[in-house]
């Protein structure tokens, strides 16, 4: 595999047993600022699966990264076009908008020095980096802006417009 191709690093048993944990105090509120637990609903099933994700804010915006590569919610993200970001009661919607590769050595610097005890171990290059040595890979790590989305009416509300 080349340097710049997307792969997937799949989780071991003790990741994904973490990962359910997580999710499950993440939908109770507990949690860092910055951990959410992503709703996506499921390109082939129709489910809504979710996981959690640390959500970089820059520049007045927010993204997500992951650092496994095309994962299943990347895929799915994609198919649909929309997230759902969740903590506790709380739930927004969220539509995704890939980030272009010349655009992510940035992004992928800033994600990497602020998440780097739990991302580090995803990245060839290591926390502190300037954003050029990114670019030789931002095309193994999507990442998407997220655009936010009108609330939408409760049933037999009705719509504006």
């Amino acid at each position: 595999m080349q340097s710049g191709e997307a792969a997937f690093l799949k989780p071991g048993v003790f990741e994904r047993g973490f990962n359910r944990l997580f999710a499950r105090l993440l939908s109770f509120g507990i949690g860092l600022s910055h951990n959410y637990l992503l709703e996506v609903r499921g390109r082939r099933s129709g489910q809504t699966l979710q996981t959690p994700v640390n959500l970089l804010e820059a520049g007045g915006r927010r993204y997500l990264v992951c650092p496994r590569g095309r994962s299943q919610w990347v895929r799915n993200a994609e198919a649909s076009g929309r997230v759902v970001l969740c903590r506790g009661f709380r739930h927004c919607a969220y539509g995704v908008r890939p980030v272009p590769d010349s655009v992510k050595p940035a992004l992928l610097k800033l994600y990497l020095d602020r998440f780097k005890p739990t991302v580090q171990r995803f990245f060839p290059v290591p926390g502190g980096a300037p954003a050029e040595a990114f670019a030789p890979f931002a095309g193994r790590y999507p990442v998407f802006e997220l655009l936010p989305q009108p609330a939408r009416p409760a049933a037999g509300e009705p719509s504006e417009g």
